[in-house]
């Protein structure tokens, strides 16, 4: 996890509290206010109750201090201020805490539309407000603490894992298809394309196929799980995933539905 990056965190003054610049306030006002409205009908009602119940507006980036004293009444989470990247360990390891990674830096205008890093803009505005669910808390709690032991060749499953799920999950709801992944929740041009394109392939979740299919970070992903209820993610936290990883190790990975990348 940890690669070059151009990006700094910003540190917080002794009160916790960060400064940042006018110019950043307003790059996160431009990006809260095309996804606010770009999740309108396409994020799951729990995301847009998080949302109410974090406070999140257009007019500033967000303080990490009253992100977790809102988290905390609901789920027993926080979040961390981290430098823009961290190591799997230490991520692992936030996780199994119940505290959600929050790099402080925010993306450049050169890269409104996509960065690899993980901006506050992602972590906050893509994640923190399904934290505010017990059962989207609790799976992403579970897979901090399976992440911490495991070996490097499970951690690369049970990534998939996350990636399926916490990251580009799709839910069925009584309004229809909806979003739960932070990935897509987050990024302006997946949140239509994830539910209205007629490209990808959307399938009904299944953890083993989740577990041995490959992806890239860097497309419109080709394939999305669908859950019939977030409560199916709280369901996996009562299995033997472990078991599961080792499975489908041996099975090996499917065949992928995308362009390898170029060396």
């Amino acid at each position: 996890m940890k690669k070059p990056t151009h990006y700094v965190a910003r540190k917080p003054d002794e009160q916790g509290f960060i400064e940042y610049p006018p110019e950043e306030h307003e790059t996160w006002r431009i990006l809260y206010e095309r996804q606010i409205k770009a999740v309108e009908n396409r994020a799951c009602p729990e995301f847009i109750r998080g949302l109410d119940i974090l406070g999140l507006s257009a007019d500033e980036i967000p303080q990490l201090n009253d992100i977790t004293e809102k988290l905390r009444k609901c789920t027993g989470w926080s979040v961390a201020r981290v430098p823009a990247l961290i190591s799997f360990d230490r991520f692992f390891e936030l996780l199994a805490n119940r505290q959600f990674p929050v790099a402080t830096f925010i993306r450049t205008r050169e890269e409104l539309d996509y960065l690899q890093e993980p901006d506050i803009f992602h972590e906050i505005f893509g994640h923190c407000p399904l934290l505010t669910n017990p059962d989207f808390a609790q799976l992403t709690e579970t897979y901090g603490q399976l992440g911490l032991k495991a070996s490097k060749e499970e951690r690369v499953y049970l990534a998939r894992l996350y990636w399926m799920t916490v990251e580009f999950g799709l839910v069925t709801t009584d309004q229809g298809l909806r979003i739960y992944g932070g990935g897509i929740l987050s990024s302006f041009k997946e949140t239509r394309y994830a539910v209205e394109s007629s490209a990808p392939e959307r399938l009904p979740f299944d953890l083993m196929t989740a577990l041995r299919t490959p992806y890239r970070i860097d497309i419109l992903q080709p394939v999305y799980f669908v859950l019939q209820s977030l409560s199916e993610l709280h369901r996996l936290t009562e299995m033997d995933l472990m078991a599961q990883v080792h499975e489908a190790m041996k099975l090996g990975l499917l065949e992928s539905k995308f362009t390898p990348k170029s060396p």
